[in-house]
């Protein structure tokens, strides 16, 4: 008989959501807007109203994480329900309105991790350049700081959510408001802005002596040759530099190794640009890369990249048909799709052998790491309703891999100490609206009732034996 894997007896599991894609009231309580209320509005595809309507469904969802035993909440606070403009006056309703999240997270046994920026820059501040504009990396900082002193309630802080998927979609993929696409320049700007930002806001909760613990959220998704060609060898290099290098390099060396600075130029060269750093921004980035509490891993797939030296060209599955997405980048190289790894409807490979390779490389590349948390991970999937029973034995076979990757991981000596699965509940998608479904609970957005599905289970039975059946 196979042998079950097991976790830590203190190892956290969680649910994670996003404030924009569970909230809804996007207008309501004197919330300001963000660049998506418009933009999707224009698209005419999907709004993220009421989307799982967290903003009054909250003290549901947080009975049914006790009665499942989810021990802790990944959320966001929004940027523009505190300040609606992005900064000056703020707006009270929202600051109360967390304020009530928290003491019913209290109330219901949950710990909240809170992050402070998820993909929801106030329009004002969007519209003004976002993360390109170094104005608003002052706006940032002042509105972490606010929350540092506010909330004290909060003991886990993220200061941003997937900052190389807010570069590149909405500069390079352009499938996220502006629509800019293929502007190298203002990828490795955005990034290293982001981070600039991260690190000046770690650097203020350590220096006010807040009570808690800070990180940020990092995606990584390996990159690994399509073939043992140099030339693949060396995309795949280029496509990690600039995605995952250039991020843990920032934030915990606090500047980028001579090594990932000449893959990055030469994609930067590839496509007739550059790039310069003020140096007085890596004082802030070094004090800050001995100071992060931990990381959070966001971690779905794995890609196989081949070289490609033609223009850039994109194919964004959005609606779940497979085999629909492309993604070719002059200057790094071209994803492969490969015919014997299962991928999801959206086109993405289920590979948990590639988290377990992450995990481990980070021990070695980064020991300075802390500890880390796998703040997402789960299974985008069509479920099936049928008169509320929802069976959905791809998502624990997802899960069952992961999970048993996170193990091997603990086991080759690497701090793992949690695990946020994407999502608590069915939410909003930025990209593909409501169709793609990821909850460990079912929501009927019309009616917004709550059903546990099959994996709802699964997910308590680890939560309670830490065995993973």
């Amino acid at each position: 008989m196979k042998e079950m894997r097991t976790l830590p007896k203190d190892f956290i599991m969680g649910g994670a959501t996003a404030a924009y894609q569970a909230e809804g009231a996007t207008k309501l309580d004197g919330k300001g807007l963000v660049a998506w209320d418009t933009w999707l509005e224009e698209k005419g595809r999907y709004t993220a109203e009421p989307a799982s309507d967290f903003y009054h469904q909250y003290p549901v969802d947080l009975k049914l994480c006790r009665k499942f035993k989810i021990d802790s909440l990944r959320m966001s606070i929004a940027w523009s329900r505190i300040f609606p403009n992005g900064y000056g006056e703020v707006n009270q309703a929202g600051v109360d309105y967390y304020h009530r999240v928290f003491a019913e997270c209290k109330k219901q046994g949950v710990i909240p991790f809170v992050t402070i920026h998820h993909f929801d820059t106030p329009k004002t501040l969007f519209d003004n350049g976002d993360f390109l504009n170094r104005e608003n990396v002052e706006h940032f900082v002042n509105y972490a700081k606010f929350c540092f002193e506010e909330f004290k309630e909060v003991h886990y802080w993220s200061t941003f959510n997937e900052i190389y998927p807010v570069a590149t979609n909405q500069y390079l993929t352009g499938i996220f408001p502006p629509e800019i696409k293929f502007d190298l320049k203002k990828v490795v700007t955005c990034l290293h802005n982001m981070m600039w930002a991260h690190a000046r806001a770690v650097n203020i909760f350590k220096e006010g002596n807040y009570s808690g613990e800070i990180g940020v959220v990092h995606s990584l998704e390996p990159k690994y040759p399509y073939s043992q060609a140099k030339e693949d060898i060396h995309a795949a290099a280029k496509d990690d530099a600039l995605s995952i290098a250039f991020l843990l390099d920032a934030t915990y060396k606090g500047r980028y190794s001579d090594k990932t600075m000449a893959l990055v130029n030469e994609i930067l060269a590839a496509n007739d640009t550059q790039v310069e750093f003020a140096e007085s921004d890596f004082i802030a980035m070094e004090k800050a890369a001995t100071q992060t509490d931990f990381l959070g891993i966001n971690n779905y797939q794995s890609h196989w990249v081949q070289h490609y030296d033609k223009e850039s060209a994109i194919g964004f599955n959005g609606t779940g048909e497979k085999g629909t997405s492309f993604y070719r980048i002059k200057g790094i190289g071209e994803r492969i799709q490969r015919d014997d790894i299962p991928k999801n409807d959206w086109d993405w490979a289920i590979y948990p052998e590639g988290l377990y390779d992450l995990l481990v490389r980070i021990k070695a590349d980064y020991p300075n790491y802390g500890k880390i948390y796998i703040t997402e991970n789960g299974l985008g999937f069509k479920d099936n309703f049928n008169d509320g029973v929802i069976m959905d034995e791809p998502r624990i076979e997802y899960l069952r891999g992961n999970f048993n990757s996170i193990s091997k991981a603990i086991d080759a000596g690497v701090d793992v100490k949690g695990y946020f699965i994407w999502s608590l509940m069915d939410v909003f998608s930025w990209a593909n609206g409501y169709n793609k479904r990821y909850g460990l609970f079912y929501v009927d957005f019309e009616t917004q009732k709550r059903y546990p599905k099959e994996s709802a289970y699964w997910y308590k039975f680890v939560s309670e034996n830490k065995v993973i059946i």
